[in-house]
C-alpha cells in the first residue's frame, strides 16, 4: 500500500511489534521473530520478566538467545519507547503467547507496562493485534474478556494445531500456528502447510 500525501510517495514501514507474555509457550513467540527475520520485517520486541522465566523452563533458549532474534529490543518499563507512541507506524502488533493477565489488562485500557500501552496503541490506531491465548479451559470472563476484545478490534489467535498438515514434530505445529497468525497482517511464512483439498 503507497499513499500520496502532497505528491511524495510514503511507503508504510515493516515493522512488527512483538510482546511475549508469561503464559506456556514462550517458543511460539521467539518463532515469530524467526519468523520475521526470514521475512525481512523489523521486529520490535518487549517482553515480561514471567515470560523469560517460562522460556527457561520450556526451551534451551537463554534470554540472551531470544532477545538476540529482535531486531530491536524495547524495556518493560520503558513508556517512552517508540512502540508507545501511535505515530511510530508498525504493521501491527503479536502477543504470543499471550496471558490471561495480560488479555485483561489489554482489555481494561488500563495499561501497566509497555507490553500493554503497545497493544492499547494499537487498538487505537486501528491497527491488527493478534492475542495468540494460552489457557484452557476458558471460564466465562475469560470469554467476556475476549468478547470485548473482539469488539474492540483485537484478534483472538489461540495456537490449535491443524491436524490436516500432518506435523511429524511438535515444532512444526508451533510453526503452522505461527505461520498462520502471520497469514492476519498478510505476511506468507514458507513453514505453513496450505490445505490443498481432499486428496
Amino acid at each position: 500500500m503507497v499513499d500520496d500525501v502532497n505528491g511524495a510517495i510514503q511507503r508504510p514501514p515493516v515493522r512488527m511489534v512483538v510482546g511475549i507474555s508469561g503464559a506456556s509457550g514462550a517458543i511460539y513467540g521467539a518463532r515469530v521473530l524467526d519468523a520475521l527475520n526470514d521475512l525481512g520485517v523489523e521486529s520490535h520486541l518487549v517482553v515480561t520478566k514471567a515470560a523469560l522465566l517460562t522460556l527457561s523452563q520450556e526451551t534451551d533458549l537463554s534470554a540472551d538467545d531470544l532477545t538476540s532474534k529482535a531486531s530491536v529490543v524495547h524495556k518493560l518499563a520503558d513508556v517512552g519507547a517508540t512502540i508507545a507512541s501511535g505515530s511510530f507506524r508498525t504493521l501491527g502488533m503479536i502477543v504470543a503467547p499471550c496471558s490471561v493477565r495480560t488479555m485483561g489488562e489489554i482489555a481494561t485500557g488500563v495499561t501497566s507496562s509497555l507490553l500493554t500501552r503497545a497493544a492499547d496503541v494499537t487498538l487505537k490506531e486501528r491497527r491488527p493485534l493478534v492475542l495468540m491465548v494460552r489457557e484452557t479451559p476458558f471460564h466465562l470472563g475469560h470469554l467476556r474478556t475476549m468478547t470485548a476484545l473482539a469488539e474492540m478490534g483485537a484478534t483472538i489467535a489461540p495456537p490449535l494445531p491443524a491436524f490436516y498438515a500432518k506435523p511429524a514434530s511438535l515444532m512444526e505445529m508451533v510453526d503452522q500456528s505461527v505461520g498462520r497468525t502471520l497469514d492476519l497482517f498478510g505476511l506468507d511464512w514458507s513453514a505453513v502447510r496450505r490445505w490443498e483439498g481432499l486428496k
